[in-house]
């Protein structure tokens, strides 16, 4: 496990530290951070549907003004790029979410901190700025769920995000291959003290996925159940389909997070991508949406924003700067984004984030 904490020469972008992580990590960590579920395919649609969006530059604007700021959840933010909340960061770096929250903080960025994490969510909350939403999984028993909660409102996180698309995750073919075994010293720490319940006994003609993994799957009385037990914010991510975006935003959800759980979730799925206009035609203008899918430089980002995203998150890139360079990876990555976006936005005479729209794109590749 890497504890470097120096820039290494030849990082030029953000995506350059995607191609140096492979060096700090051994091939199984590195194999399942890397993967989705199953064949990855929905990992790479995320990756691909960017390609199918040229950027039209455009003439004679002045961006001398020019700045990325905007307004998110009650968050005055300098730059639309949150850290995705993402699991087991111990596999990457010994100092785990600890680094990252440094990172979050030093460069203004929102973090949302994962149920799963290695460190503790009010050790997390203490590294990290004011910006800092907490992600969560909804637990088997709602006595731990809503423990999880109140820990969250006492650690100052500013918004709850409600992770609905992960009930299920099947391994992905890469790591079974690496023959990745989750480390001891990787396992969900704020979790700790939660009795799990066994795993039920089915009857030969129940299924392991219906009556078994899905038995606590949550629903719409879940849902409602925990928006009335908090005054936070809470965000639902893992939104693909539109009709789910519109009841949600009904039910009094304060935005959504599009997203297909970074291929982790069903293989096959939809490019979140594809689906954010879709999205953003079912909840209208206004509605506050996020991208979480394939983000790897500042032109992605312009993209997303241009197809009807508010903000982005990023997810393995930020692993993959941990892994190579710790607290000071993730900071620089973030500013390498934040100046790619910056270039993007002035070369298409964008010099604000209201300035980018759809048709700052030109569609490349057939509808």
């Amino acid at each position: 496990m890497n504890t470097a904490q120096h820039i290494p020469p030849d990082v030029w972008n953000a995506i350059d530290y995607e191609r140096l992580a492979p060096q700090h990590m051994d091939a199984g960590r590195h194999a399942y951070v890397a993967g989705g579920c199953g064949w990855d395919r929905t990992v790479a649609a995320n990756r691909a549907a960017f390609g199918d969006w040229a950027v039209l530059p455009h003439l004679l604007r002045d961006v001398r003004a020019g700045h990325t700021r905007l307004h998110l959840g009650g968050l005055e933010l300098p730059h639309p790029f949150l850290l995705a909340p993402v699991a087991h960061q111990r596999l990457a770096h010994a100092e785990a979410e600890i680094a990252t929250a440094r990172a979050a903080a030093a460069t203004g960025s929102c973090l949302v901190a994962s149920t799963l994490s290695s460190c503790r969510l009010e050790q997390i909350a203490a590294a990290a700025g004011p910006a800092r939403w907490f992600q969560l999984y909804l637990q088997p028993e709602r006595a731990h769920s809503l423990d999880l909660l109140r820990r969250a409102e006492a650690a100052g996180y500013r918004a709850i995000v409600l992770t609905l698309d992960a009930s299920i995750q099947l391994a992905s073919r890469s790591a079974l291959q690496a023959g990745f075994a989750m480390p001891a010293d990787c396992q969900p720490a704020n979790l700790t003290g939660y009795a799990q319940p066994p795993a039920p006994t089915l009857a030969e003609s129940e299924s392991r996925i219906f009556q078994g993994a899905m038995r606590h799957a949550p629903t719409w009385d879940d849902l409602h159940w925990l928006l009335q037990q908090t005054r936070l914010p809470v965000w639902v991510k893992g939104v693909l389909h539109p009709d789910d975006a519109r009841q949600l935003q009904a039910a009094g959800v304060a935005g959504l997070i599009v997203s297909n759980h970074g291929g982790r979730s069903l293989d096959g799925a939809p490019a979140s991508l594809h689906m954010l206009p879709v999205i953003r035609a079912a909840v209208g203008t206004c509605y506050p949406l996020l991208l979480d899918g394939g983000v790897k430089g500042g032109q992605d980002a312009f993209k997303a924003l241009a197809l009807g995203a508010n903000a982005v998150l990023v997810g393995r890139l930020q692993v993959w700067a941990l892994a190579v360079a710790g607290a000071l990876g993730v900071a620089h990555m973030l500013q390498l984004l934040i100046e790619e976006l910056h270039a993007c936005m002035a070369q298409a005479g964008c010099a604000q984030l209201s300035d980018i729209t759809p048709d700052c794109l030109q569609r490349t590749a057939p509808c």
